[in-house]
């Protein structure tokens, strides 16, 4: 069967609200940017020219409007995007902090991402069978339904042999306990090909402060072809079966925020594998492969929002090219 698309994503669509300075009267301006990690994965992929689409749900309203409108507007296709009547679409509000971390508050109880059911998965599964590369987090198995509609789009991807791509993007406040966040988690682990996981998460879920060895930990109850860690200003890690590689970050000077800075790293990965196949790569790869992701994730970090914004595949070799002569 001949694929649909190179990578199709499921999970939550959502505006995130975010500071934009102050107003007259001395209040923060709020500015309503399209989100959600995994719309944000595809918008960089739809960036190099990959066929890219979206499964998940929003609301009726002004906000699933928005939405779909920014997706079709950077190239995410959106036959798998629906729409509540009943339940709003999710909103979050983004607080930047003075080191540039966020703090997240969510409007989501529910909100129309958790929405999507299996039903409706399976009147989106050719998009799924159809596509070299599936791509899921864990904010859409935080609750009944919109979990069993994931674990059926997994299911659906692996007896296909589509490569699962995973990024647990861990919102603590979003579920009902850690321990079930961790259970859903480990289910994403043992159900993927390729893993994105960032420095925090992977010494909450292991347990273990060095990364490599929150990496052997992980290793030793799931086979992960290609396992990447961010690890913000300190770079980046990559793992395949045989080899391992550490590339230093692209500091810029003229940071804004962060937001999306993950899901352009994870997206650059994919485009690797998409152009390379997933394979056990060398030490020289994996660093090639982690020096074009640092790069670009470098770039939306001096951006506002991330999805529309996101960089060209010229302006990440023209950095990697400027800071190798410099």
């Amino acid at each position: 069967m001949e694929e649909l698309y190179d990578v199709v994503a499921l999970g939550e669509l959502l505006i995130d609200f975010t500071e934009n300075g102050i107003s007259s009267q001395g209040n923060p301006i709020l500015e309503a940017n399209p989100g959600g990690a995994p719309c944000n994965v595809l918008a960089m992929l739809g960036k190099l020219s990959h066929p890219v689409a979206f499964i998940g749900k929003v609301g009726r309203d002004m906000f699933g409007s928005q939405l779909k409108s920014a997706l079709e507007e950077v190239g995410i296709g959106t036959d798998g995007l629906l729409t509540d009547d009943n339940v709003h679409t999710t909103l979050a509000f983004v607080h930047s902090m003075p080191d540039g971390d966020r703090d997240f508050s969510f409007y989501r109880n529910p909100g129309a991402d958790m929405m999507l059911d299996k039903t409706e998965v399976d009147s989106c599964s050719e998009m799924i069978t159809g596509c070299k590369i599936f791509h899921f987090g864990s904010l859409s198995m935080t609750h009944d339904r919109c979990r069993k509609a994931t674990k059926r789009a997994i299911e659906l991807a692996e007896k296909s042999g589509v490569i699962r791509s995973f990024d647990p993007n861990l919102r603590e406040p979003l579920w009902d306990s850690m321990k079930e966040a961790k259970e859903q988690i480990e289910f994403g682990l043992s159900h993927c090909d390729i893993l994105k996981i960032s420095d925090n998460e992977i010494r909450w879920l292991t347990g273990e402060e060095d990364y490599e060895t929150g990496v052997k930990c992980i290793r030793e109850r799931c086979d992960i072809p290609l396992i990447l860690v961010s690890l913000g200003k300190e770079g980046s890690l990559a793992f395949s079966n045989s080899h391992k590689a550490m590339v230093k970050p692209f500091i810029q000077p003229d940071t804004i925020e962060t937001t999306g800075a993950g899901d352009t790293f994870c997206a650059l990965v994919l485009h690797y594998v998409l152009k390379h196949g997933l394979r056990d790569y060398s030490e020289d790869e994996l660093t090639e492969m982690l020096t074009f992701a640092n790069a670009g994730a470098s770039i939306i970090t001096t951006r506002k929002g991330a999805l529309r914004v996101m960089p060209s595949e010229d302006e990440i070799k023209a950095l990697i090219s400027k800071t190798v002569r410099g």
